[in-house]
């Protein structure tokens, strides 16, 4: 009785056996492992990028089992299948990185940095600052008013950069005419770039060990949380599917992680918790959004910050105020006031005091 189980590379059959590669995320050019015998199912990135040179993204059966020896069959015998052996042009390519030169010139301008002017107006010119040096965010002349999500890595290495454009008064991407996002690896026409993603704000994890980690999707919610937040390292992964794969992972190895998905992504979130739990990490999801959401708000597919911003912060207040008032800018400025708290008047249920006549000032 032959007990060898034969694991291969899904074959061609339509674009439908072609997937997302989990290093480089571009589409349908994946292809997935697969065990003949129908007796393992396994995770989605366990398989081959079709993009050799520019990737070389190569997970095999046999390391995916090196990592997660549970998972082993009984009786699988390693030494026969060899349709799935890497081959010596197949082995995987240095990761490359961006210059600290090219990243340091970028972390200025902020007053022509829309995201900047965004997170000013909601939290104060000092709280946004911090944000954006302590997460290394930076000013792109790409397109007027853009910046630049470095992903910076444990190692304080950078492995590329995503220009994104926003709204200044809304804080929303401006996706007309077009999606405005683009790669800096790409607009530096860098070449044999190899770009091995890694979480944006990961280079906060080695200074902040013991603190519970918190993974959003987008750059701008790790931002917005990580200032109401702060008991958390807010990281982010990019998109829906980004970072997800076996290597960006290992990083958060004895970390406590919390998944906070984008509402209507909980379910396709839901589904990595495997992957980090066989990687040793300790994971949960929150899915209170997903349970709570207005249908409208499912349809928006808002996210942890689209709550928080409603927050409104004593700092916003100040700057609403600020806004409608400009010499009171000025009068902060001459006098050198520093903003304390921010009470709130109910007409309600508060009531003004009125000076007696007994009452001196």
């Amino acid at each position: 009785m032959n007990n060898t189980h034969r694991f291969i590379l899904q074959p061609y059959k339509g674009v439908a056996t072609r997937h997302t590669c989990p290093a480089c995320h571009k589409k349908r050019c994946f292809s997935r492992y697969i065990d003949t015998e129908k007796q393992i199912s396994f995770p989605d990135d366990v398989g081959r990028c079709d993009h050799e040179q520019s990737c070389g993204y190569h997970l095999t059966p046999k390391e995916y089992f090196e990592r997660n020896p549970q998972a082993k069959p009984l009786h699988c015998d390693f030494a026969t299948p060899s349709a799935w052996r890497a081959k010596p042009t197949e082995q995987r390519k240095p990761t490359s990185f961006i210059s600290a030169e090219t990243v340091s010139q970028t972390l200025h301008g902020y007053e022509k940095n829309n995201l900047y002017l965004f997170l000013r107006s909601k939290f104060g010119a000092e709280d946004a600052l911090r944000l954006m040096k302590d997460y290394r965010v930076g000013t792109s002349k790409h397109w007027p008013g853009s910046c630049v999500f470095w992903q910076t890595d444990a190692n304080g290495d950078t492995r590329t950069g995503k220009v994104m454009l926003y709204n200044a008064d809304s804080g929303k991407r401006v996706k007309e005419p077009f999606n405005h996002v683009t790669w800096v690896h790409s607009l530096l026409k860098m070449p044999d770039f190899n770009l091995r993603q890694c979480f944006f704000g990961e280079h906060l994890l080695p200074m902040n060990r013991g603190k519970p980690v918190a993974i959003v999707e987008s750059e701008k919610t790790a931002l917005v949380s990580a200032y109401y937040l702060p008991e958390y390292v807010w990281l982010a992964t990019g998109c829906k599917n980004g970072c997800f794969n076996t290597d960006a992972l290992r990083i958060l190895r004895g970390c406590q992680v919390i998944l906070y998905p984008d509402i209507g992504a909980t379910d396709q979130w839901r589904q990595k918790l495997s992957l980090l739990r066989s990687l040793g990490i300790e994971a949960s999801i929150f899915n209170f959004l997903e349970e709570v959401a207005t249908d409208k708000e499912r349809t928006a597919g808002l996210d942890i910050a689209d709550y928080l911003l409603q927050i409104e912060p004593d700092q916003a207040i100040l700057q609403s105020m600020i806004r409608r008032n400009p010499i009171l800018q000025k009068l902060i400025d001459n006098l050198q006031l520093t903003l304390v708290s921010v009470e709130r008047y109910n007409p309600d249920t508060d009531t003004i005091h009125k000076p007696s006549k007994t009452d001196k000032s």
